[in-house]
């Protein structure tokens, strides 16, 4: 078992220690069993002073064809960060002036398209100075950008599924390419899934390695009308598919989120690691959870 491969609250780029109220955030990540080490990555941060969180989680496949998708997963993850704190800031900027909301919506349907060139990019850059499939041999005369241009290099090394939220007090937006699983649990106790599409059918997903991903990559996006939504998990499918059925899933989600309720969001993040390493067993795959929950209001009298 691996502790958490994410860090929660410093930003990344400033290191600065950035408050999460309104949200507590969770962070767990677990190996699968038998495996050398996880292709999983995920990160969950608050950004714009603590006025909004950062979510994210990706899947690297993991097989022999895609020997280095942990690499993978790591740009997923890194590049999606980039792009939603920027994203996150004019959310909060715009706040609830539903005028800017049109602008948002555009803004959020170009997240993809820039995340998915910032990791082909990223991808590619690694492939030429270090080729997944070795270096192929040249007939004299002919130079690498004419043989880039004829045979486009293969990226499926570094296949990764992703996962990304942005949430805010006012509304929450969420992005998907391939599986893996994003439950929203309402303040009365119910998990919606707003981009469930249904049970796997196999082990084939939808990746960032194929052409022009942004295309195939699903989104949402909700105001909150009646309050924050007390819970806001991303999970790769290593923890749907330790379940028999989606229902127990969901019945974990909703558990979460009641357990965060009543004992505090720091006493779930402390059994998290054990609840992950537990699906581990049942499912054989890499876990990863990152999660916002609601920190109740503190008392006037509170410091």
């Amino acid at each position: 078992m691996t502790g958490p491969q994410t860090a929660t609250g410093p930003d990344p780029v400033s290191g600065a220690q950035t408050p999460a109220a309104p949200w507590a955030l969770l962070s767990g990540a677990v190996k699968g069993v038998a495996k050398k080490y996880s292709q999983d990555r995920g990160v969950a941060l608050a950004v714009a002073g603590g006025r909004a969180v950062v979510l994210a989680v990706a899947d690297g496949h993991g097989s022999a064809a895609h020997f280095r998708s942990d690499l993978g997963a790591l740009w997923a993850v890194e590049e999606f960060t980039a792009c939603a704190r920027a994203f996150a800031r004019e959310v909060v900027r715009v706040g609830g002036d539903a005028a800017g909301w049109t602008a948002l919506r555009e803004e959020a349907r170009r997240l993809p398209q820039q995340v998915g060139h910032r990791w082909h990019e990223r991808a590619l850059l690694y492939d030429r100075n270090s080729p997944a499939h070795g270096a192929r041999s040249l007939p004299a005369g002919r130079g690498a950008t004419e043989r880039d241009r004829k045979e486009p290099p293969d990226l499926a090394a570094y296949g990764s599924t992703l996962i990304g939220a942005v949430l805010t007090e006012g509304m929450v937006f969420c992005w998907q390419l391939g599986d893996g699983d994003i439950v929203l649990v309402d303040d009365a106790g119910a998990p919606h899934t707003p981009l469930f599409t249904g049970p796997d059918m196999g082990d084939e997903t939808d990746s960032l390695c194929e052409p022009e991903p942004w295309r195939k990559m699903r989104s949402h996006w909700q105001p909150f009308t009646g309050g924050v939504p007390p819970c806001v998990l991303l999970s790769t499918d290593g923890l749907s598919k330790s379940f028999a059925d989606h229902q127990g899933f969901l019945d974990f989600a909703t558990g979460v989120s009641d357990r965060a309720a009543r004992h505090g969001a720091a006493a779930v993040q402390t059994q998290l690691p054990d609840w992950l390493a537990r699906a581990a067993t049942y499912s054989g795959d890499d876990t990863t959870l990152m999660g916002a929950i609601a920190a109740p209001p503190q008392r006037s009298d509170e410091t």
